[in-house]
């Protein structure tokens, strides 16, 4: 029988009890046999981060998901500084740096606009992609392997039959990693 991936879920929400739709992602996400759901902001309320730890999180994983809520066209503060002080050199890119070289890397996140907001004519003025150069550049330079992102928009109006819906595609692609459905399928992606 040949052993499950490893899917290490770095969550990152300042208030995951005000949370619908990233809360029930990863309490449904937990009940998986094969991931570990790391709550950073739970972990460190107080943003001293155990890199050892946080390494040794990584070193065991196949797949790494970031999940989080978009907030200002980024990602939140807790998450960045972990991304400063855990993706170091000779660690995750430069001279000996290849601990995360083909692991997945997989973004899950949550919008408060509507997908019709991200075009030229809407409020951010751009197609949701132009916001995705950061993590994808991210994934590169520590020479992951880029997942098409899961995207809810509008994540404050959807209908609790829609989080349901989304919950339930999100918990079905991990259990299919590697092999399965395709994030693009879903019906709540942002068009390409």
């Amino acid at each position: 029988m040949q052993a499950l991936p490893g899917i290490l879920i770095i969550f990152a929400h300042a208030m995951p009890h005000a949370s619908r739709v990233n809360r029930a992602m990863v309490e449904a996400a937990r009940k998986l046999p094969n991931v570990t759901v790391r709550d950073l902001y739970e972990t460190y309320p107080d943003f001293h981060i155990d890199v050892a730890a946080e390494q040794a999180l990584l070193d065991g994983a196949d797949l790494v998901v970031f999940q989080h809520p978009l907030q200002w066209y980024s990602m939140p503060a807790l998450l960045k500084e972990w991304l400063d002080v855990v993706l170091e050199a000779g660690y995750a890119y430069g001279e000996g740096g290849d601990a995360l070289r083909g692991k997945g890397y997989w973004l899950c996140v949550t919008t408060g606009s509507p997908a019709a907001a991200y075009r030229e004519d809407g409020p951010h003025r751009q197609a949701f992609e132009a916001f995705l150069p950061q993590f994808r550049q991210t994934a590169q330079f520590c020479g992951m392997a880029w997942q098409p992102p899961l995207v809810l928009h509008g994540a404050h109006q959807v209908a609790p039959e829609d989080v349901a819906a989304h919950v339930a595609h999100y918990v079905a692609l991990l259990a299919a990693y590697p092999g399965g459905a395709d994030p693009a399928t879903a019906p709540d992606r942002a068009p390409a």
